[in-house]
This record gives C-alpha cells, sequence and structure tokens, in this order.
C-alpha cells in the first residue's frame, strides 16, 4: 500500500492524500457510492463514472447471500460480475450483526444468520468474512465486528468492544496466513475497526489496541446506530490522534453532508453513506444554499468558523414543482440539471417512474461529492 500526504490543512486537520490498491489510485478526502448488491441503486457503472466516483462499496452479507460466491467467482470476481475496474471496499458483514439482530444469534465463535427469504441458516466467522471478501476480489477488506444498537449499558459496550477486538485479531491472523502481508501492491488492505459506542475510555482503548495490531488503515464503527449526533464529533475527538496519522481513515455509514465536512476537519479520509441515495428515491434533493453559492463557506464548517448551514434539502414532489420548468437546480453542475425541469422531475417522482430516481440520485451524489470536494480545497 502507498498512502502519502499531499497536502495538510494549516487551520485543522484536513489532509490531502493518495491511497493506493489494486485498482488503482483514489485521491483522499472521498466519498464512496454505496453498491450493496454490486449496483448503486438506478445507476449504471458507467454513470457512476460519469460523476466522477473513484471507489465503491459493497456488502459482504448480502453477496454472499444472493446471487452467491459461486456465480461471482465463475464471473471472475466482483470486478467483471458489474463491470467495475476501479476500487471496490466491502465491509465485512458486521453492520448486519447489528441490523438483522432478530434473525442471527451472536456467539464468540461468530454470527448465525437466518436468512430472512427462505430461512436458511448462516454461519458467518471472522474467517469466512475474510475469505468471502478475498473471494469478491475487494481491494480494501474490513474486519468482522460487532456494532451494538444505541442504547446499550457500559458494560454490553465493554463485552461487545472486547468480542470485536477478538475477532480482529483472528481476522488478521486468517489475512496474513492468505496472503503475503508485505506484497501491498498485489494484495487487497485490510481495516480495523474502531468500536466502543458513547464511551470515551472504551473508544480509546478500542483505538489504542486496534492500532497495535499493524492493520493498513482504519475505520470508526458505531456512529451511525441511533447514537445522539453530537456524538460523531466527539468520537472522532476522542479517537483520531490515536490512529496512525500515516494511515487511511473511514467513517463507517456517516452521513450528513456537514458532519462528513466536520470530519474532514478532524483527518478523516473516507466515507460512505446511504443518505443521498435513499433520500433521492423519496424526492429529497439537496443543493447548496444561496448565500454558500462558493465554496469558502463549506471550509469555513471544515474549520469550524462557521456555524450556518451551507445547504437546503427540498421536496421536488412539492404542488409547487408541478409547473415549475427551471433546472432542477441552476447552478449544479450534474447532468440531470442540465438536462431536465423541476417540473419534469416531479412528475416522474410522482408516478414512480425509475428515470426519477435515476436523474434524482445523479444529482444528490453530485452534490456530496461536490461537498467533499470544496471541504478539501486548502
Amino acid at each position: 500500500m502507498i498512502f502519502k500526504i499531499v497536502k495538510k490543512d494549516k487551520k485543522s486537520m484536513a489532509r490531502r492524500a493518495s491511497l493506493g490498491t489494486r485498482n488503482g489510485v483514489v485521491k483522499t478526502p472521498v466519498f464512496l457510492p454505496i453498491a450493496t448488491y454490486g449496483a448503486v441503486k438506478n445507476l449504471s457503472v458507467e454513470e457512476i463514472k460519469n460523476l466522477g466516483a473513484q471507489i465503491i462499496l459493497s456488502n459482504t452479507y448480502h453477496l454472499d447471500l444472493r446471487p452467491g460466491l459461486d456465480v461471482i467467482k465463475k464471473a471472475n470476481g466482483l470486478h467483471e460480475f458489474m463491470n467495475w475496474h476501479g476500487p471496490i471496499l466491502t465491509d465485512s458483514g458486521g453492520f448486519q450483526v447489528f441490523s438483522l439482530a432478530k434473525h442471527r444469534k451472536l456467539t464468540e465463535k461468530g454470527v448465525e444468520f437466518v436468512d430472512p427469504i427462505n430461512g436458511k441458516k448462516h454461519l458467518l466467522t471472522p474467517e469466512k468474512s475474510i475469505q468471502i471478501q478475498l473471494d469478491l476480489g475487494s481491494d480494501i477488506i474490513f474486519v468482522f465486528d460487532d456494532c451494538p444498537p444505541h442504547p446499550s449499558t457500559r458494560e454490553e459496550i465493554k463485552k461487545s468492544m472486547e468480542l470485536s477486538l477478538r475477532w480482529a485479531e483472528r481476522c488478521k491472523k486468517y489475512f496474513d496466513k492468505k496472503l503475503n502481508p508485505k506484497s501491498t501492491d498485489k494484495r487487497p488492505l485490510l481495516f480495523g475497526i474502531v468500536q466502543g459506542s458513547i464511551y470515551k475510555d472504551l473508544r480509546q482503548e478500542s483505538a489504542k489496541r486496534i492500532a497495535e495490531m499493524g492493520f493498513d488503515g482504519f475505520a470508526i464503527g458505531g456512529v451511525s446506530v441511533g447514537e445522539p449526533r453530537e456524538y460523531v464529533t466527539k468520537v472522532l475527538e476522542w479517537v483520531m490522534p490515536l490512529l496512525p496519522e500515516d494511515k487511511p481513515k473511514h467513517l463507517l455509514g456517516v452521513g450528513k453532508p456537514e458532519e462528513i465536512v466536520k470530519a474532514i476537519g478532524y483527518g478523516v479520509d473516507m466515507f460512505d453513506c446511504v443518505i443521498p441515495t435513499r433520500e433521492a428515491r423519496h424526492g429529497r434533493l439537496y443543493k447548496f444554499s444561496q448565500s454558500s453559492r462558493g465554496p469558502s463557506s463549506v471550509k469555513l464548517q471544515r474549520t469550524g468558523l462557521c456555524k450556518s448551514s451551507f445547504y437546503e434539502i427540498f421536496n421536488i414532489t412539492n404542488a409547487k414543482f408541478k409547473r415549475d420548468f427551471k433546472p432542477i437546480d441552476k447552478d449544479c453542475g450534474c447532468y440531470t440539471c442540465q438536462n431536465y425541469s423541476r417540473a419534469y422531475l416531479n412528475h416522474l417522482i410522482k408516478m414512480k417512474e425509475p428515470l426519477g430516481w435515476r436523474l434524482a440520485t445523479i444529482h444528490n451524489l453530485y452534490f456530496y461529492m461536490e461537498t467533499v470536494k470544496r471541504a478539501s480545497e486548502f
């Protein structure tokens, strides 16, 4: 792995860097569109590329169930299967330990899932999670972890954190056994995950111990599973100084535009979130506010000098847009805004026409990537 810090901000801990993977170099900070089942919802690979996406995130658990590893391996890996030849990051399936709580049994060995569709049982262990990700051909692999819900007691979180640390050790041991840990230019990268919920001492203990294991990069998890939003910033304050500066950092599942901008100010390099694509399917679109057309307001948010919002959200299905033939956002440079009107998108989404979801998704992802770009200007 080659992770090179290109420039540091003088007013915050923000940095620009380049991260080398087997399938290309990623310039950070970067936002990863989510392709859970091997596709960003409603978009083609060509559209993802045209948006400027450098790397995408897919889901280990879901791809293992459907279409199944046998299909993807026969296609020569996930890159070939979906015709995406840039870097792919896969999460470990650990989030499903949280989200599918009604369908799983957690033990020291791993997690036994019940497929909610056909009732079939599946055992996902740290070792199996790593092997699935290797079989998918992932460029960045995450360790298997337990992500407890909020609220949980301190005792419950400590027990969960200890389990995640033991699983992280098992993941790294299995990964190193399968691959030469020194040949970083030819192998995928392995990221450890910090847990500990809203408890400062547990977060810091997790960060210190995971840092000692020698991973290629680090992710901060458990900040988008029900915790009060102010803890996003608090967790970063607690753990970022304890993680190696010369390694990439990924903030899992976050989040709102202002949270991403602030996290960049704390030195986070990578982000993923379902918000832009999920909100698009409901007709909720993001745009920079009239008072923040230039990049300066986003930069001020990063450094903490500006508290007012630099963007607004509007619902394109509102009646006032039915006969509004202006561009969706006249100042936006995305394909949707350059070619379609508010009235047309209003009609498409009201009719649940897939083209409407597609155009709205293009716009929201463009907004998110432009936000990261503006926050990276220093």
